[in-house]
């Protein structure tokens, strides 16, 4: 089956129209006054109070208990957000895009073999020196490798933006299954496929992916707990899912990568 559901996940109720227009699922996060047409993550059950510290993954969250068991068998499902998109053709490239006309709308040709599609990779070694003496004084520590752009993995870009040594207490609380597989995978990569973005047909190993990420990071918050401050902290388990997911669905599922765009709907008011 071809059918396509793309949830859109927005901060503003005025984004509405726009993201109707573009005949994705209206989901609704954040503090702002969201009219009756958008889905929230505060209805059912939900851990919507912990949005400000598992972002986009409160929604996923609410999916998972609350509406995956709708969903039609064999169906593609997928995320996206206000200001990054899927393109409809695997060879875009970004110089000038229109939203309405370059974002997905049906199913590729090209996914035909596959089970999970996953957004490009974000290469991690061309951080800047600069950026590395402000922030990574002690990932090099921990990461000497990381003085050479073939050894800024995701460990050591992980420690340098968001706290060093966390991602490897995290790993420390993974179930037995994944926990040495990921932390080679955290330390032989130097790219991951960005933004918690996926699209898959197979609702099972959506919810296996579900069950395990949020055990684990039900785990984590035993250790990093909710006072968290600054972007780079507060967003943790945010951000520990970004670098899991990829892991995760690249072991258990056939996977396929797929170019996505930067536009703010926010810019088309």
């Amino acid at each position: 089956m071809n059918k396509l559901l793309i949830y859109c996940l927005c901060l503003n109720n005025s984004l509405l129209s726009n993201v109707k227009k573009l005949n994705y699922i209206p989901v609704g996060l954040g503090k702002d006054s969201f009219s009756e047409n958008w889905l929230k993550d505060d209805t059912g059950i939900n851990i919507s109070e912990k949005n400000p510290f598992y972002g986009e993954y409160s929604f996923h969250y609410w999916f998972w208990k609350n509406q995956l068991k709708n969903v039609e068998d064999n169906i593609w499902v997928g995320f996206c957000t206000y200001r990054r998109f899927w393109a409809q053709k695997k060879n875009f490239r970004q110089e000038t895009s229109d939203v309405f006309k370059d974002s997905l709308k049906y199913v590729p040709n090209d996914w035909i073999n596959y089970e999970t599609v996953l957004a490009e990779k974000i290469d991690l070694t061309g951080v800047k020196n600069i950026k590395i003496l402000k922030y990574g004084k002690l990932a090099i520590i921990r990461n000497p490798k990381a003085i050479f752009k073939s050894g800024r993995n995701i460990r050591f870009n992980f420690d340098m933006f968001h706290g060093n040594g966390l991602l490897d207490k995290a790993i420390g609380l993974l179930n037995k299954n994944d926990k040495e597989d990921f932390r080679q995978y955290v330390i032989k990569n130097t790219s991951f496929n960005q933004c918690n973005f996926f699209i898959c047909r197979s609702k099972n190993k959506i919810n296996d992916y579900y069950k395990t990420v949020f055990e684990w990071l039900e785990r984590c918050e035993k250790v990093f707990g909710f006072n968290l401050k600054g972007y780079n902290k507060i967003r943790i388990y945010a951000f520990l899912a970004e670098r899991f997911l990829p892991y995760w669905f690249l072991k258990n599922s056939k996977c396929i990568e797929w170019p996505i765009f930067f536009q703010d709907l926010n810019d088309l008011k």
